[in-house]
């Protein structure tokens, strides 16, 4: 039933079915060659923007916008969606979830809400919660606060966290 044969295709066929997926890799590679380079070893530039000669294009600079500025203008609307990556963790009811509740929070003092367990790092941070202090702490809660709990990465934008802070508010306390 299993004889030496029998033992020989297998291998073969196996074999055969890694070479064929070695040189289609290596097909693919030289087709859609993903380096920055070509096929002749010389860097390939995908586009030149002719400039004259000691020109320097000049540096565009943004107007920074202040973030009292932007949470005056803010959407409390937007940031009720945006607040949504919050919910997970925080609720708005008055009861705790894997982080402490949100309503309130504005103005509130840092690590205050009764039967949460604080983070010893939250706990030493101590003062309010004032808008500037969410905008930061809402930018990057671990470089702001080391040792948190909260393991969510931040908000990049600053007029998303405007529009968090903005809805907070509206919530009152």
């Amino acid at each position: 039933m299993f004889d030496t044969m029998t033992l020989t295709k297998t291998v073969g066929g196996v074999c055969g079915t890694l070479l064929i997926f070695l040189l289609g890799n290596w097909a693919a590679d030289s087709i859609y060659a993903m380096d920055a380079t070509g096929h002749d070893g010389e860097t390939v530039q995908a586009y030149v923007i002719p400039t004259e000669e000691g020109e320097e294009a000049p540096a565009e600079e943004e107007a920074e916008v202040s973030f009292e500025e932007l949470l005056a203008s803010a959407d409390a609307s937007a940031g009720e969606k945006v607040f949504n990556k919050c919910r997970a963790c925080h609720k708005l009811d008055g009861s705790n979830g894997t982080g402490p509740h949100l309503d309130g929070v504005v103005m509130r003092a840092v690590a205050s809400v009764d039967g949460f367990a604080y983070s010893d790092g939250m706990v030493s941070h101590g003062g309010d919660w004032t808008p500037d202090a969410l905008n930061e702490f809402l930018a990057d809660p671990k470089g702001i606060v080391p040792g948190t709990k909260m393991s969510f990465a931040g908000l990049n934008k600053i007029e998303d966290r405007a529009d968090v802070v903005a809805y907070l508010q509206s919530l009152g306390g």
